[in-house]
């Protein structure tokens, strides 16, 4: 394979948050060799690429996926690598496939992340030959990776394998002495051979798959905070990251976890929230969590950073198939049951619809999704004349109760009812001061997770797009250089993994864009087939314009609409990053 390369007068951004500068990029053996204005090419070996008019850049990190599952199906993961990604990091939200039995890794990860079990669980069953964070690593290592990957080690992972998940998943039940000391050991066992924290997750919505257990949140929801202090005091000491997701049925975890990361005297705890986001639920509680960060950084000693997309957070959903649906009881009576016909006897029960209306209706109870039906569009239903238009909308023209002719359509067309809303982000003004605040941290796809529901792996380009736009307006916002740093070195700088810059002896890992196609087509879906996965199709977006190449340890890995030669076949690529 090609392994040498001069990108010739591309606007080079390094990472560091510069401005670009034309420059030429020499990549030999998987290293940037030299990064200077106008290399004479002096060997033939070298080929071309021609970068007149389009930028170079450091690869982009996603520091927050659900690949974890579909790594075992396909390790290109070419559904974010070709859109510039060239690193992810996974085991996030407490929930990680390092250790325990096939079924049990299952069942705490497809219905969280909207992935179909009937694909996981067979699978891990087939493979799963590894049971320590050490062995899991190595287990990766064999893989034919796309991106390079760092990972988490996950709290519902680690809390199920040391207690058993019957007694993970019950708050009589906490850990005793020595199954707090088996978990340190564990965590310790993980950040020696490389991980990068502990992820945990306090959403109750988060619901178990499976039948023993199912629509029990997952085992991190358990603990107390004497069990999450224990694992905290560890993260500390070793300045590792924690990943958590605070409970947004209490509010409060949220500055509970901003009080955690203060130093008081101590080592402070390096903290990743999700997330920061102009929902329309709440308006103004992202500038509220905002200055609560600021605010412990500047004058408590905290290190915390909050996740954010830099663009709207939309999602589209078949039927009630959302996690949305599982912040309410009575969505989760509903995707409790698997069987359609169970399904539509319980839409026709009219306690049921009762109980579901004055939850839907329930304004006090802190959530995520907005719950106007006027807020929505029908996307695809095989009644086509209910296509654009919003559930309100058509049941006002049916002279019927809302919340009872959305029940109906859902009964008659279970999920074959695709429709979409957006839950924030969408105010232009308010996305802007997120994109620019100091605290947040550039990410938040979800990539591999919640396939049919939500399509964000392109969001660094939607960030060069929207600094765009904002610039054009002449509104204050982030320089370019900025923007590239935002995606790039400032997430492996925090983190602690060796990526994110274009530097003379460090691994090639670059994109080349054209910016002429930093527009509108960034922004449109599609529904895409999936290796592995015969007749699921997932909801992406692609800019096969906007991205000219993709380079993985100085390899093409991606070059327009097609992989590189070799991708997903061979160990050219993609590495196991190892925090030290």
């Amino acid at each position: 394979m090609q392994d040498k390369f001069i990108i010739k007068n591309g606007l080079v951004y390094d990472g560091t948050g510069k401005e670009g500068e034309v420059k030429d990029v020499l990549v030999n053996n998987g290293k940037i060799e030299k990064i200077a204005p106008n290399i004479p090419i002096t060997n033939e070996n070298y080929q071309q690429i021609d970068a007149q008019g389009k930028w170079v850049t450091p690869g982009f990190i996603d520091i927050h996926t659900h690949y974890d599952g579909e790594i075992e199906i396909d390790a290109s993961l070419s559904e974010s690598l070709r859109h510039g990604v060239t690193t992810i990091m996974m085991g996030s939200c407490g929930i990680s496939m390092v250790m325990g039995k096939p079924e049990e890794l299952s069942d705490m990860f497809t219905r969280v992340e909207g992935i179909p079990s009937s694909y996981i669980k067979p699978l891990l069953k087939e493979i799963k030959n590894w049971d320590s964070p050490v062995e899991y690593l190595e287990h990766l290592e064999k893989l034919n990776l796309g991106p390079n990957v760092a990972m988490f080690l996950g709290h519902s992972t680690l809390r199920s394998y040391v207690m058993g998940l019957g007694r993970s998943l019950s708050t009589a039940n906490q850990p005793t002495k020595e199954e707090l000391s088996q978990m340190t050991h564990i965590l310790n066992e993980a950040l020696d051979c490389g991980y990068m924290g502990l992820s945990i997750n306090l959403l109750s919505f988060d619901k178990m798959d499976g039948t023993e257990f199912r629509s029990r949140p997952t085992p991190s929801v358990y603990a107390k905070w004497k069990e999450y202090r224990h694992l905290f005091k560890t993260l500390r000491q070793r300045k590792k990251v924690l990943q958590t997701i605070p409970n947004t049925a209490n509010p409060l975890t949220f500055f509970s976890f901003i009080l955690e990361s203060a130093s008081w005297g101590r080592q402070p705890l390096k903290t990743s929230m999700l997330a920061m986001i102009d929902g329309k639920t709440v308006r103004g509680i992202h500038r509220m969590f905002g200055m609560a960060s600021r605010f412990s950084n500047k004058f408590l000693g905290g290190n915390v950073k909050l996740q954010a997309l830099p663009e709207p957070f939309d999602v589209v959903t078949n039927g009630f198939n959302s996690p949305f649906f599982e912040e309410f009881e009575s969505g989760t009576n509903y995707l409790h049951l698997e069987e359609i016909q169970e399904r539509r006897e319980l839409l026709a029960d009219k306690k049921y619809r009762k109980k579901f209306e004055k939850q839907w209706k329930y304004r006090l109870a802190p959530r995520a999704f907005h719950r106007n039906f006027w807020d929505t569009k029908v996307l695809d239903c095989p009644d086509t004349s209910l296509n654009g238009k919003s559930f309100r909308e058509l049941a006002k023209a049916s002279n019927q109760n809302e919340v009872d002719y959305f029940l109906d359509l859902v009964s008659q067309y279970n999920d074959d009812l695709r429709w979409y809303t957006v839950v924030g982000n969408d105010r232009p003004k308010e996305l802007n001061w997120i994109i620019k605040h100091p605290d947040t941290h550039i990410g938040f796809s979800d990539a591999g997770a919640h396939l049919r529901n939500m399509a964000h792996y392109n969001f660094p380009l939607r960030l060069f797009k929207f600094v765009q736009e904002q610039q054009s307006l002449g509104n204050k916002t982030l320089t370019m250089g900025q923007a590239v740093r935002k995606v790039t070195a400032e997430l492996a700088e925090w983190y602690g993994i060796e990526t994110g810059k274009i530097l003379e002896g460090k691994q090639a890992d670059m994109v080349i864009i054209n910016p002429e196609y930093l527009n509108e087509e960034l922004d449109k879906t599609y529904e895409a087939g999936m290796p592995g996965m015969p007749e699921f199709k997932r909801w992406v977006r692609r800019n096969d314009k906007a991205i000219e190449q993709v380079f993985v340890n100085g390899k093409i890995a991606w070059q327009g609409s097609e992989a590189g030669k070799g991708l997903g076949k061979t160990k050219d690529f993609g590495q196991v990053l190892r925090v030290n």
